[in-house]
């Protein structure tokens, strides 16, 4: 029989990006026992109260599946909170659906709401997961860059990416890679355009409770004009350290609800049962929690922004999530894919090479991204390790 095996492929789809950069750090680093500051997960327990909860559920037998788009008691908190806390009235029934994490639900809003040939606008630098899930989706993305040092967009270069093939525009605030927390007046530049082509704004506002210095997240969707127009994407991920739960959530508006369902609904049929019960404990903490959450970022934040820069690493001071986006000038770096690999190689520190977060891959090859999402301890043997890197890496 002939072996017709050389004509298996996978599709064009999946020839068109990479597999996880961050990811591949992770798995790098504990190949060379190193100090994963590249993957955006605490190293430190998650609060006491939702892990108990947990636990009490999996006893509770809630263990079967839940209602696909959610169940109830997790889907009324998520409605509460964020009509309690940005005062836009939520319909727990008709505008929530409960995903496998913000990552199935950004790919199932996607799906659901962009056809072939749509165009998507994606701000670089940009969460590595955006770029391929406009191609999955068969959307073509259009590129919006965020200009350093206070990762600012130019409206004229914006307003230049709309046109009549564009469909959605994807926004992250506050932002991974960069920190970046786009002010009410960035979003009404956004909002304007968005209404004035009929363009959905997808947000994921996974760090919401995780800013600094006086800044405050604001929801897209609350902007005058755009409640109708938005999609809001969050996760229990980040602001209860819970990454491996993979329970999030789509707040859309009720037009769109049905064809998000339907989306999810043949993705992953649903998130696990006794975790979203235990998510409807955890937003039910009091608003000391989400203060206390930020404090201890932020403390977080300097500890290690003083430590790349005593190690000469220049630092774009972030003020939300918990990442630092940092140029490598001091050492003379074109390189940051081979400089990231040296790093964790030969240092034992993971970091995230800058190209991945860029569709101009130029524009982040003298960047790495670190996380301070660990513990202090991790972060000063990280410090520790720092001291021995020899400064003319990069010069040869």
């Amino acid at each position: 029989m002939q072996d017709d095996s050389r004509n298996i492929r996978g599709s064009h789809k999946a020839s068109q990006f990479s597999e996880s950069v961050i990811r591949e750090m992770t798995r790098l680093s504990q190949e060379h026992n190193g100090i994963n500051l590249s993957q955006g997960f605490p190293d430190f327990p998650a609060p006491e109260m939702v892990k108990k909860a947990a636990c009490e559920a999996i006893r509770a037998d809630i263990n079967q599946y839940a209602v696909t788009w959610g169940a109830k008691p997790l889907r009324d908190a998520i409605a509460r909170e964020f009509s309690k806390r940005y005062g836009l009235p939520v319909d727990a029934d008709q505008q929530v659906t409960v995903c496998c994490g913000s990552t199935e639900a950004m790919i199932t809003t996607l799906l659901a709401c962009v056809d072939p040939g749509d165009e998507v606008i994606v701000f670089e630098p940009f969460y590595e997961n955006y770029g391929p899930d406009a191609i999955l989706s068969d959307a073509v993305p259009r590129y919006v860059t965020l200009h350093e040092p206070d990762w600012t967009f130019d409206p004229d270069e914006l307003a230049a990416a709309f046109n009549n093939k564009t469909r959605a525009i994807i926004i992250n605030t506050p932002n991974n890679p960069t920190g970046k927390v786009l002010s009410r007046d960035e979003l009404a530049v956004i909002a304007r355009l968005c209404q004035q082509w009929n363009v959905l704004a997808i947000t994921d506002e996974i760090y919401e409770h995780i800013v600094y210095d006086g800044h405050r997240h604001v929801p897209m969707a609350t902007l005058d004009g755009m409640a109708e127009r938005t999609v809001t994407i969050n996760s229990l991920s980040k602001t209860f350290s819970v990454t491996g739960w993979r329970v999030g959530w789509a707040i859309a508006p009720t037009a769109l609800t049905s064809a998000i369902r339907k989306v999810h609904d043949f993705l992953t049929v649903g998130a696990a049962a006794p975790l979203q019960a235990a998510g409807a404990a955890a937003l039910s903490l009091p608003d000391a929690y989400y203060q206390e959450l930020a404090s201890a970022y932020q403390h977080r934040r300097d500890l290690l922004l003083a430590i790349l820069e005593r190690h000469h690493f220049h630092c774009y001071k972030p003020y939300g999530a918990y990442y630092i986006m940092t140029d490598l000038q001091a050492f003379d770096c074109s390189d940051d894919v081979e400089f990231a690999h040296y790093l964790v190689r030969e240092v034992g520190v993971a970091a995230v090479p800058g190209s991945s977060f860029y569709r101009h891959a130029e524009l982040g090859c003298t960047k790495l991204r670190f996380c301070f999402c660990k513990k202090e301890e991790t972060m000063r043997e990280a410090d520790r390790r720092l001291a021995k890197f020899p400064m003319d890496k990069g010069r040869d």
